[in-house]
C-alpha cells in the first residue's frame, strides 16, 4: 500500500492536490461560517443584554405587603440587585416665570432610591443641572419652561398643591418600558408614556404622597446566560414566571430583558437561515469541483485497476488502496481547510477563532472536518469501489465506446425540478407568508423549511439545464463548425468533431463553471441589496444623515434652519413639522412637508408609498396644498377613494382648541422619515401653518457635505445646547438595526465572497487544465500526424471561448434568477423590502476580470503544455 501511495504522489501529484484543494475549500467555508455564526449568536444575546437597563420591573399589587415582596425577590436566584420606585400622579405641573403662568396636563412622580443611576445607569441621561435630586424630564422642562434652580407647583388630585425646586434636566432614553402597563399584553400598552415626569428621592415622595400610591421593584439579573438568544430566552422567562408563582399574585414581572432576547432570538435563526441559503450552496460547489476533478481522472484509474487485476490483485485490495488514496486526499485537504479557515478569521476578523469561545471553534472545525472526509469518500472512495466492482479488465481497457446520454435527460428531471421551484416559489412569496415564525411570548420559534425547496430547486434544476443545454449544443457539429472557424479556420469541422466527442468534459466544466458564478453573483446581489436596505431602514428612522428633533411643546420657527445651516459640515437642512391630528376618534402623528425641497434633503424609497412613485405622490402635496397622504389602515377603515374629502381635527396654535380642517385624500404612505410604523399622515407644511396658526417645527432633518453625521451632530450639540435631541445616522443605524445587522452581515459575505471568487476561478481554469491534460495523448498523436502550434492552438482556444462565453450566458441568467428568489424569500431579513435588487457591478466585473484571467492562463498552459515533444508525452502516459 506504501508503494502505491509513493506512486501516486510521485506520478499524479498535480490531480491529488487538486482534489485535495477543492476540499480544502469546502471544509475552509463551513468552518469559517459556522465558526462566525456561533460567534454572532453569542455577540447577539451580549448586545440584547447590554440595551436593557432595567432587567426586570416587578410591580406590587393591590392589597400586596411590599416588604413581603422585596423580601421574596432578595431570596430569587438569579437577581443581582433590587431596588423599590415608587410612581405618584398628579393632575398637572405649574410654573410662573417673567410674570407668565404655565401648565401642563397630567402627569407622573416617581420616587427613586439614591444609589438608583450606579444600579441603572441606562434608565437615566443628566442633561443640566445636577445629576440627583429633583429631576425634571426634558420635555416637560421644555413645556414649562423650566431649568435648574426653578421652582414648579405640582397639583396633586385631592390634596393641597406642592412646589418642588428642580435641582437637574434629565432625559428618559427608556420611557416606554419604564413607564408600561406590567402584566397587560403588548396591545393593551399604552400607546406612549407620561409627557410630563418628575423624578425625586424616595424620602422626598413619600413627604408629599405618604405611602406611594403604586410601587414597584426594579432588578438586574445575573447576566451568565447561555450564548445562543434563543436558549438564554427561555432561561429568563422561565425564571420570570417562576418568580410570579414564588409571589403568588402579590408581584408581576415586567420582563424587559425576556423582550429584548425574544427578538434577537429571530434574528439568531434568520442567521442560520442564511447560512443554510448561502453558505451550503458553497460547500455543495467546491464538493462538485473535488468529484469533477477526480472524475477527470476515471479513464486513468480504471486503465490502473485493470493492470494490478492482471497482476492478481482482488476487489479487497482494490478497494484498501482506495481507502487509502482517500484517507490521503481527506486528510490533507482537512488539514489545509482548517488552516486556511484559521488565516480568513485572523484577517478579516482580527483573530483566528472569529471571535469564539474555544469550545465553538473546536466543534465547528470538528463539524467541517467530518464534512471534508464525507467529500473525500464520496468524491474519491465510491467511484473507485464502483469500478472495482463493475468494470472488467477488458472494458477498463476500451478508450472509445459509445456515448450515451445521462439517463436524468432522458426523463427530464432538470424541468421537474424547475417546475418544483417554481411552485414552492409561488407559495412563499404570497403575502403574508412567514419565514421565521416568533410567537410573542412562547418559547418554541419555528422555520418552515420547506421554503429551502425553492433555491434548491432552482439551483439544483438550472445546473442539469446548463448540463443539457451545452451537451445539445456541442452535439451539433454544424453550430460547433460555423462558431470556431474564426479561430481554426480550415479545421472547424474537426475542431468541432473533437468537441463533440469530448462534449462529456467540456460540459462538465461548462455547468459547474456556471454554477460558481451563479453562487458568486446571488450571494454578492443579496449582500449588496441587504446593505443598501440596512442603510434605507436607518434614514428612514434618523430622517436624514443628522436630526434635530425639538422638545414637545417648543416653539421653534421654520428660520431656525439658518442657524443650523450655518455648522460646519451642514449642507442643507429641511424643517418638518410634526403635529397630532384625530381622524375620527384615532389620534395620530401628522408630518408637515414642503414639497419641494423635501426630496433633496432624505431618501424616499418607491416602496414607501403606495398608488403612485415617491416623486408622483410628493407632487400631488405641491399641486394641491390641501392634499393628503395617510396609511393604508386609514384608507381601509374610512374607505377612501382618491379625492375623497378627510376633515380631520387639529389643534390650533394660538387657542390650543382643536378645530376641523379639510383635507383631501392623494395617496397612501406606508412609510416616512421618523414617522411611527403605525397609521400617521403627510401633508403640505405651509397649508398646516395656515389653518393652524402655528409655522412651528419638531424637527430638522441635516444633510452633511460628506463630514461623518456623529461630527456634525457633536457640532450642533454644542451650538444649539441640551434642550432639541440630536441623532445621527451612524448611531441610529446600531441601535435601530436588528441584532443581525449589529453582527454585521458584511462579515458573513465577506466570507463567502472571497470563496465564491475562488471557487468561480477554479471551476473555469482548473477543470479547463484538468481536461486539457487528460487529452495530452489527443495532442500529442495530433502532432505526430504532422499538426503544428498554431493547429493545435486552434482546439484549446475554441474550447476555452466556448466555456468562457457559456459560463457567462448561464452563469448571469442563473444569478439573477437566484438573487430574485432569495431576497423573496428572505424578506424578512430586510426592513423595509426592497423594490429593486442593488446589483454590486465592481465585484462581479472583478470575477469576470479574474475568470478571463484564469481562462487565458488555462489556454496558455495547454498550448505551451501540447508543444512538448509527443514521444515524451506518450511514454509518460
Amino acid at each position: 500500500m506504501l508503494i502505491w501511495l509513493r506512486g501516486l504522489l510521485a506520478r499524479r501529484t498535480g490531480r491529488l492536490i487538486a482534489a485535495a484543494a477543492g476540499i480544502a475549500v469546502a471544509v475552509a467555508l463551513l468552518a469559517s461560517l459556522g465558526v462566525f455564526l456561533s460567534a454572532a449568536k453569542s455577540t447577539m444575546t451580549a448586545r440584547s443584554v447590554q440595551r436593557v437597563p432595567v432587567d426586570w420591573q416587578i410591580e406590587v399589587q393591590s392589597g400586596a405587603d411590599p416588604t413581603a415582596v422585596a423580601q421574596a425577590l432578595r431570596h430569587a436566584p438569579g437577581i443581582e440587585a433590587v431596588l423599590p420606585v415608587g410612581f405618584a400622579a398628579v393632575t398637572g405641573f405649574e410654573s410662573r416665570r417673567g410674570g407668565q403662568v404655565l401648565t401642563t396636563g397630567a402627569g407622573q412622580v416617581l420616587g427613586l432610591p439614591a444609589d438608583y443611576t450606579g444600579v441603572f445607569p441606562g434608565e437615566l441621561r443628566p442633561l443640566t443641572g445636577f445629576p440627583q435630586g429633583a429631576l425634571l424630564a426634558q420635555q416637560t422642562a421644555a413645556n414649562l419652561h423650566a431649568g435648574p434652580g426653578d421652582t414648579i407647583t405640582l397639583h396633586r388630585a385631592g390634596k393641597p398643591d406642592a412646589t418642588v425646586r428642580v435641582d437637574g434636566i434629565v432625559d428618559l432614553p427608556e420611557a416606554d418600558s419604564l413607564f408600561q402597563k406590567v402584566g397587560a399584553p403588548s396591545g393593551a400598552q399604552p400607546q406612549a408614556p407620561p409627557d410630563n415626569v418628575l423624578l425625586l428621592p424616595a424620602d422626598q415622595l413619600e413627604k408629599l404622597y405618604g405611602a406611594p400610591p403604586r410601587r414597584q421593584f426594579h432588578a438586574r439579573l445575573s447576566h451568565r446566560l447561555p450564548s445562543d438568544p434563543a436558549a438564554a430566552y427561555e432561561q429568563v422567562t422561565g425564571a420570570a414566571r417562576n418568580l410570579e408563582v414564588r409571589l403568588a399574585g402579590a408581584g408581576l414581572v415586567g420582563d424587559n430583558l425576556g423582550a429584548a432576547l425574544d427578538a434577537a432570538r429571530s434574528d439568531a435563526l434568520y442567521a442560520q437561515i442564511l447560512f443554510l441559503f448561502l453558505g451550503l450552496p458553497g460547500a455543495m460547489l467546491a464538493a462538485l469541483l473535488t468529484a469533477a476533478i477526480t472524475g477527470s481522472g476515471a479513464v486513468r484509474r480504471r486503465a490502473d485497476q485493470a493492470l494490478l487485476r492482471t497482476r492478481g490483485a482482488s476487489t479487497r485490495a482494490l478497494v484498501r488502496l482506495a481507502l487509502a488514496e482517500a484517507i490521503v486526499v481527506g486528510v490533507a485537504g482537512v488539514l489545509a481547510g482548517l488552516g486556511l479557515a484559521a488565516i480568513i478569521g485572523l484577517l478579516a476578523f482580527g483573530s483566528a477563532g472569529f471571535g469564539a469561545t474555544a469550545a465553538t471553534v473546536a466543534g465547528g472545525g470538528a463539524l467541517a472536518a467530518t464534512a471534508g472526509l464525507l467529500i473525500a469518500g464520496a468524491t474519491t472512495l465510491l467511484p473507485a469501489v464502483r469500478d472495482a466492482r463493475t468494470i472488467t479488465v477488458a472494458s477498463a481497457r476500451r478508450t472509445i465506446g459509445a456515448a450515451r446520454s445521462p439517463w436524468w435527460m432522458r426523463y427530464g428531471l432538470d424541468g421537474w425540478l424547475l417546475l418544483g421551484s417554481a411552485a414552492v416559489f409561488l407559495v412563499t412569496s404570497q403575502s403574508g407568508y412567514q419565514l421565521v415564525l416568533v410567537p410573542e411570548g412562547v418559547p418554541q420559534i419555528s422555520v418552515d423549511y420547506w421554503a429551502f425547496a425553492g433555491p434548491a430547486l432552482l439551483w439544483a434544476g438550472f445546473g442539469l439545464l446548463i448540463w443539457r443545454l451545452t451537451y445539445l449544443t456541442l452535439g451539433s457539429r454544424g453550430l460547433i463548425g460555423r462558431l470556431a472557424r474564426p479561430l481554426a479556420s480550415g479545421l472547424a469541422g474537426t475542431v468541432a468533431a473533437t468537441l463533440s466527442r469530448q462534449r462529456r468534459l467540456v460540459t462538465r466544466t461548462v455547468a459547474i463553471a456556471a454554477l460558481a458564478v451563479v453562487f458568486a453573483t446571488s450571494t454578492a446581489t443579496f449582500d449588496a441589496t441587504y446593505r443598501r436596505q440596512a442603510l434605507a431602514d436607518a434614514q428612514l428612522t434618523n430622517g436624514a444623515d443628522v436630526t434635530v428633533t425639538e422638545s414637545p411643546g417648543a416653539q421653534i420657527p421654520p428660520s431656525q434652519e439658518h442657524r443650523i445651516a450655518a455648522v460646519q459640515g451642514v449642507a442643507a437642512v429641511e424643517p418638518l413639522q410634526h403635529r397630532f391630528a384625530y381622524v375620527g376618534a384615532d389620534l395620530q402623528d401628522l408630518y408637515g412637508i414642503r414639497p419641494a425641497t423635501l426630496p433633496h434633503t432624505t431618501r424616499l424609497e418607491d416602496a414607501y408609498f403606495i398608488g403612485g412613485t415617491a416623486r408622483e405622490l410628493i407632487d400631488r402635496l405641491a399641486r394641491r396644498p390641501d392634499a393628503i397622504l395617510v396609511s393604508q389602515e386609514t384608507v381601509h377603515d374610512f374607505q377612501l377613494h382618491i379625492g375623497d374629502l378627510l376633515r380631520l381635527r387639529l389643534q390650533d396654535g394660538r387657542t390650543k382648541q382643536f378645530h376641523d380642517v379639510d383635507f383631501h385624500y392623494a395617496g397612501i404612505a406606508a412609510e416616512f422619515p421618523t414617522a411611527p410604523r403605525d397609521s400617521f399622515l403627510v401633508a403640505n407644511a405651509a397649508y398646516v401653518a395656515a389653518q393652524t396658526g402655528s409655522d412651528t417645527v419638531g424637527a430638522f432633518l441635516v444633510t452633511t457635505d460628506g463630514t461623518s453625521a456623529r461630527t456634525v451632530a457633536d457640532r450642533l450639540r454644542s451650538a444649539l445646547g441640551p434642550r432639541p435631541q440630536i441623532t445621527d445616522l451612524d448611531t441610529t443605524r446600531r441601535v435601530i438595526g436588528s441584532s443581525l445587522t449589529a453582527v454585521d452581515l458584511g462579515g458573513l459575505t465577506t466570507i463567502e465572497l472571497t470563496f465564491a471568487l475562488g471557487l468561480a476561478v477554479a471551476a473555469t481554469a482548473l477543470l479547463l487544465v484538468m481536461g486539457f491534460t487528460e487529452r495530452r495523448r489527443t495532442f500529442a498523436l495530433a502532432t505526430v500526424l504532422g499538426a503544428r502550434s498554431r493547429q493545435l492552438g486552434a482546439f484549446v482556444w475554441t474550447e476555452v471561448l466556448l466555456v468562457g462565453a457559456g459560463t457567462a450566458l448561464f452563469g448571469g441568467l442563473g444569478g439573477w434568477a437566484l438573487s430574485q428568489m432569495l431576497v423573496s424569500v428572505l424578506t424578512g431579513v430586510f426592513d423595509p423590502p426592497p423594490s429593486a435588487l442593488s446589483v454590486p457591478w465592481p465585484y462581479l466585473g472583478g470575477v469576470a476580470a479574474v475568470a478571463v484571467l484564469g481562462l487565458a492562463g488555462a489556454g496558455a498552459a495547454a498550448v505551451r503544455a501540447a508543444r512538448r515533444p509527443p514521444l515524451t508525452v506518450l511514454r509518460d502516459l
